[in-house]
């Protein structure tokens, strides 16, 4: 998972330049979810949805709030940085929502691991705000936005995981998520039908086939599985291998450029995300 993860970064981007990013993620999620719905039929999976209601509050949130957001900022900043937002953010912000909910206890640990995460995230912005244009930084940002929106999905999803099977629920949240994504693509995108044909682009091919193969049908339903059987804090330990692969992706492949202050603040962050996953007892990793 962590693997597949880390090398979805470049072709989101790439797949970004043949057709617009929101749409490109509309596509995505709705071939996945008729990926999801053939393999769910072939193996007489339970298809019924328990508590509706949450089902589509976490398939806003985990699919069309975090990917209209992500494909967005990843379209107008650097992969390798977009994943060290993205992936080093993750296991802080699921803390803090898991707390609101009251899933899981703020300690002392988690205090200096959320404090250490927006230290690094500061300097992370700090060291490209004199060498990157303002429209980098708000792709940055949006990334930030839409892992709060994934983190928070997470969270919300965590009663469903002892319901539903996994693929099951990720058929649901893919496929409603798919729906709410078109009219954020219309609203921010405008309709234009060239687009159709943009997608026999090889570079839109090559992108959504390594983004719902890989990233969709693969990647998130292992997570799915990890978060239900592990947690969501041991299930981030992704977290430390993907912005690994994803910068080294961006930069063999892509000359995107990368120096200290980034791998300073990269430094930082994954400091802050090992004290937010290392915790002094079992039980606190465990789903509440």
């Amino acid at each position: 998972m962590a693997l597949v993860w880390g090398l979805t970064w470049l072709p989101m981007k790439i797949a970004s330049e043949a057709v617009p990013p929101i749409f490109l993620a509309a596509i995505r999620f709705m071939l996945a979810g008729f990926c999801y719905f053939a393999f769910i039929l072939a193996k007489g999976l339970p298809l019924g949805m328990t508590q509706p209601g949450r089902v589509i509050v976490a398939s806003l949130l985990i699919t069309t709030g975090c990917y209209s957001f992500l494909f967005w900022g990843v379209a107008r900043a650097p992969t390798g940085l977009s994943s060290i937002v993205n992936l080093s953010l993750m296991p802080i912000l699921l803390i803090v929502v898991a707390a609101f909910y009251g899933q899981e206890r703020i300690t002392l640990r988690r205090v200096m691991a959320i404090g250490l995460g927006i230290l690094g995230l500061v300097m992370l912005f700090s060291g490209r705000a004199g060498t990157t244009g303002s429209d980098a930084i708000l792709g940055l940002g949006a990334v930030a936005v839409a892992t709060l929106s994934y983190a928070w999905g997470s969270v919300v999803s965590r009663p469903l995981m002892r319901e539903m099977h996994p693929i099951s629920l990720a058929f649901w949240e893919t496929a409603i998520g798919a729906l709410g994504l078109v009219p954020a693509s219309l609203m921010m995108e405008g309709y234009d039908p060239a687009r159709f044909v943009g997608l026999a682009d090889p570079r839109a091919l090559v992108g959504l086939g390594i983004l719902v193969i890989g990233g969709s049908l693969g990647g998130f339903s292992i997570y799915l599985w990890l978060v239900r059987d592990w947690g969501a804090f041991r299930a981030g330990l992704y977290s430390f291998v993907s912005p690994v692969v994803a910068v080294t992706v961006g930069i063999a492949f892509a000359n995107e450029a990368f120096g200290w202050p980034e791998a300073l603040g990269m430094g930082v962050m994954l400091a802050a995300t090992a004290l937010a996953l290392t915790e002094d007892r079992l039980p606190s990793r465990r789903a509440g």
